[in-house]
């Protein structure tokens, strides 16, 4: 077996990361050109090397050590090292072919920004972040990654940092990470705790020991057990980082950031960690029912309600956003089904058809001269063929037309939904079969919109229409056009992939020995993933005995309904609009989560500190300990004082009336 070199794999992550130093502190000297030469150039060495460890991991090389040794805390060591199986080889080739699409993307996306090198350094800096999250082999190593995506995307959202509503969306993703993280390490500390480790590879030895221990429900009733808690506290953390409900309301309004940032954080970066990272904690989680039934019950939400709100969304970036938090979902349901290695091919499709679609949007938006409105879009086919065609062929693999891959992998959560015996398997199902329809309809009516129908850019916005300006100041009445070729290719390159990948790669990744040192299921209990490689016959098979299952028609269906909603016959959308009027209203106001969040939980949490501050600060702090303890002090000086004047007769007046007391004292004592 042919072993992996530590400096090929020191250099993966740390190629990105000189590039977005040069690009960073030296970008005034190096200038524009020199930003982008360095980044790309990294990124580009971190993509072959990936590629080369791809190749020996698929050889049957594996690496497993630790690089430096950080500090002992007793039995606790805290390292940085590379884990790298058949799972990280896949994420690492993922992100650095994906993030090199977006760096070549951005030379023309970005060409007039003023923050052109800052922004190339941060997309960097974001993919040595992943890099190192991905490659990780222990539980302090994959924090440090997990916070450093987290603290980019807050940068990159609010990379326009003098738009206020960009360092809202900023503060906004801050903040409701925090949330996620703070159930992360506790998670990971319970590990620490309990398994005495944070190294991957001693924490799984130990599972099947830890999954033993319990304590008392403070509730009453059945004790608690260790490996549920611990698996619930690591999947708030995904649910964070991949924007599962109730913890998904940062992800629309990252829209904020450039449309480069989009594709990264939504295809193969800070978005997708939750997944991989239970993906990696399989052997955990299939100990615990209860956390893979919460785990179902949330992915069920985010698929089906997600992809709903995606339907009334009039910006195009906020389309594919939605799109992305319904697609989180099935991979999510795939998780809680047991079938990681699906949820993490549905990753991967997912990640190429994603990128090309937000690249396509940003497309689009060039060529609108930065208007992101789809109702003044319409018939862009002929002004920008190359766009067209290639987010056709996106939203073809988003909806899983056969042969797509997004077909395979979306069918694959599907079947296995179906195979599952947990308990609350056939409310996820109904959840993703549901979602194919709307998912079609979502994807079909932008798709529609922008590039088929009557023409709307040719007109002046109406008094009182929202007035959408281009660069130069003028409104959006001009002839579109198509984007230059640092934007069409990378359009081309990830078009490719996200038509053949899922074709070429499903039998090694869903059911040969790819994944099989990666991920651990057991079968016994969980017999999902075993039942589908029974029925599984092939590729092209499985994609022609789709022809006649309920998920392909649906999806049909929904094709349809939206070219007859929005090509045939306009009136019907409006008509619906009309009748379920507070439906509509629910869903603009996105199931009033941003309300309660504000109004409830961020109240709540204002109140409380006001609660503190107020009392425990200001009145017991401040007034009792400190400014009390002074007011003492000055009082018992304000008697001393009276006592300490100075004159002679004074203190002689005092000695006798002290003699004549203590004489008093005697004659009565002896009485």
């Amino acid at each position: 077996m042919s072993q992996l070199s530590q400096s090929t794999l020191l250099a993966v992550p740390l190629a990105p990361l000189a590039g977005a130093i040069i690009a960073g502190f030296f970008g005034k000297a190096v200038g524009r050109t020199g930003s982008h030469v360095a980044t790309i150039l990294g990124v580009l060495v971190a993509l072959i090397l990936s590629v080369m460890t791809l190749i020996d991991v698929i050889g049957g090389a594996r690496f497993n050590q630790t690089v430096y040794e950080w500090m002992v805390l007793g039995d606790l060591k805290m390292e940085v090292g590379f884990m790298v199986d058949g799972l990280t080889a896949m994420m690492m080739c993922v992100v650095t072919f994906v993030s090199l699409m977006v760096h070549i993307y951005t030379i023309g996306y970005m060409e007039e920004d003023p923050g052109y090198q800052r922004f190339f350094s941060y997309i960097s800096l974001f993919t040595f972040s992943m890099l190192m999250l991905v490659m990780s082999n222990n539980f302090l190593q994959l924090f440090f990654g997990w916070e450093a995506v987290g603290l980019v995307s807050y940068l990159l959202i609010g990379f326009w940092y003098k738009k206020q509503t960009a360092i809202f969306a900023n503060m906004k993703a801050f903040l409701v990470n925090r949330v996620g993280d703070f159930g992360f390490i506790l998670g990971i500390g319970l590990i620490a705790a309990y398994a005495g480790t944070l190294n991957y590879t001693e924490a799984f030895a130990k599972a099947d020991e830890y999954a033993k221990l319990g304590f008392d429900n403070p509730f009453g009733g059945e004790p608690w057990m260790l490996i549920t808690v611990t698996c619930i506290c690591l999947f708030i953390g995904a649910m964070g980082k991949s924007a599962q409900f109730p913890l998904h309301v940062w992800l629309p309004d990252s829209m904020e950031g450039p449309t480069p940032i989009s594709a990264l954080i939504h295809a193969a970066t800070m978005v997708t960690a939750g997944i991989f990272m239970v993906t990696r904690m399989s052997p955990l989680f299939e100990l615990s029912d209860t956390a893979l039934n919460f785990i179902l019950i949330i992915g069920s939400i985010t698929a089906l309600f997600m992809g709903f709100l995606g339907i009334i969304q009039n910006d195009i970036k906020r389309v594919v956003a939605y799109s992305t938090l319904s697609q989180l979902g099935y991979m999510t349901i795939a998780l809680g089904a047991s079938a990681y290695s699906v949820a993490v091919f549905h990753l991967m499709t997912h990640a190429f058809f994603k990128a090309l679609l937000f690249l396509g949007a940003g497309s689009v938006i060039i060529g609108m001269h930065h208007d992101q409105d789809i109702r003044n879009m319409g018939g862009l086919r002929k002004y920008m063929p190359i766009t067209w065609i290639t987010s056709l062929l996106g939203s073809l693999a988003l909806i899983g037309t056969p042969f797509f891959s997004g077909f395979y992998s979306k069918d694959s959560i599907i079947l296995a939904l179906g195979a599952s015996n947990l308990a609350a398997a056939p409310i996820a199902l109904t959840a993703a079969v549901a979602g194919v329809f709307v998912t079609a309809f979502y994807s079909f009516r932008m798709y529609f919109l922008v590039f088929h129908g009557k023409e709307h850019f040719h007109h002046k916005p109406f008094p009182g229409e929202h007035d959408h300006h281009d660069d130069d100041g003028h409104g959006h009445a001009h002839t579109p056009h198509e984007s230059p070729w640092v934007v069409t290719v990378p359009l081309l390159l990830l078009a490719i992939p996200s038509v053949v990948i899922g074709y070429l790669t499903i039998e090694p990744l869903l059911f040969g020995d790819f994944l099989k040192d990666a991920v651990h299921v057991d079968a016994a209990r969980h017999p999902a993933m075993a039942q589908l490689a029974e029925h599984f016959h092939g590729a092209a098979a499985m994609a022609t005995h789709s022809l006649v299952t309920l998920p392909l028609w649906l999806a049909v269906g929904g094709v349809v309904t939206a070219y007859v909603f929005y090509m045939l016959v306009p009136a019907v959308p409006a008509f619906f609009a009309r009748a379920l009027a507070p439906l509509v209203t629910l869903m603009e106001n996105k199931y009033y989560m941003d309300w309660i969040n504000e109004h409830i939980f961020a109240a709540g949490a204002r109140l409380l500190g006001r609660g503190l501050w107020k009392v425990g600060d200001v009145t017991l702090i401040d007034g009792a300990a400190v400014n009390g303890s002074a007011r003492l002090v000055g009082w018992i000086g304000s008697l001393v004082r009276l006592l300490q004047t100075g004159y002679i007769y004074h203190y002689a007046l005092v000695m006798l009336v002290g003699v004549f007391a203590l004489m008093t004292w005697f004659v009565w004592l002896h009485r």
